[in-house]
């Protein structure tokens, strides 16, 4: 037989027990905000956030503001468009990251800045860049990136 206290140890336990798959899922660098797969849209376009290859998220701001977005076009024509709005995207300390397209889980994370784009990849909003983790051939910076993806004026 279980005594009272033995009984309200056992029924805490399985009360907390659900909320342990409650906290974050996935592995996110330090300071990004999860982006939940095909839950969470774009700040941008309000599409769905659904190919982990192409999503990308920025943080920043007095208030550590996130804005997520399911492609790193929609993330470059924020930049440019909402500049007056939110004057702490252009600080140094704003983070940005951009999904490796390597990784189909959506689990591998890079900064935007020092990633390396590919072109000519289908992407959620027709940018078609991918960003990849390490040089390759034909591959472009940040800032070559930006400008092909605000000259096509989307």
């Amino acid at each position: 037989m279980i005594d009272r206290r033995e009984f309200l140890l056992l029924s805490g336990g399985l009360l907390l027990a659900p909320l342990t798959g409650c906290g974050k899922q996935g592995n996110w660098p330090e300071g990004m905000a999860e982006i939940k797969w095909d839950r969470d849209t774009c700040v941008r376009c309000n599409m769905v956030i659904s190919d982990p290859r192409f999503a990308a998220e920025m943080r920043g701001g007095e208030k550590n503001t996130a804005f997520k977005f399911d492609d790193v076009g929609c993330l470059v024509f924020w930049l440019r468009d909402k500049a007056a709005q939110y004057p702490w995207m252009a600080a140094a300390d704003t983070r940005m990251w951009v999904a490796d397209a390597a990784d189909m889980s959506g689990a591998t994370w890079l900064d935007a800045h020092q990633a390396h784009y590919l072109g000519g990849r289908l992407s959620p909003m027709g940018y078609n860049f991918a960003a990849a983790r390490n040089a390759v051939s034909g591959g472009l910076t940040f800032e070559a990136m930006r400008e092909q993806v605000l000259a096509k004026g989307k």
